[in-house]
């Protein structure tokens, strides 16, 4: 059994026990968030029955429990103009949402 749910702008595929991450939620850890933005479930296996949405799937829900919040690596953003001195460096460090998928009802 798997779904592809949207949240964030992006799509993830879930199955039950999978952990994820994901862009930052507003929740604390230990709580459970429900995503109800389905695009595609499957009831068996790889080949088992699927139904996709037209664009979203009625009453399919994801329900997930928040694990943690973090960051991600550092990356460097440095911008230069050639022959002019005109240099910038910036670092960025993307946060993210870690669940872990509990459950899904289609």
């Amino acid at each position: 059994m798997f779904a592809v749910f949207r949240t964030g702008g992006k799509q993830f595929r879930a199955e039950p026990g999978a952990t994820l991450l994901i862009p930052t939620l507003d929740a604390e850890p230990g709580t459970t968030v429900t995503f109800e933005e389905v695009l595609l479930a499957s009831e068996g296996g790889e080949e088992g029955d699927v139904s996709v949405g037209a664009p979203l799937l009625e009453g399919a829900t994801v329900t997930a429990e928040v694990v943690a919040h973090d960051r991600t690596k550092k990356i460097t953003v440095f911008k230069r103009k050639r022959r002019k001195g005109y240099r910038r460096k910036q670092g960025h460090r993307q946060g993210f949402t870690v669940v872990r998928v509990a459950d899904i009802a289609v």
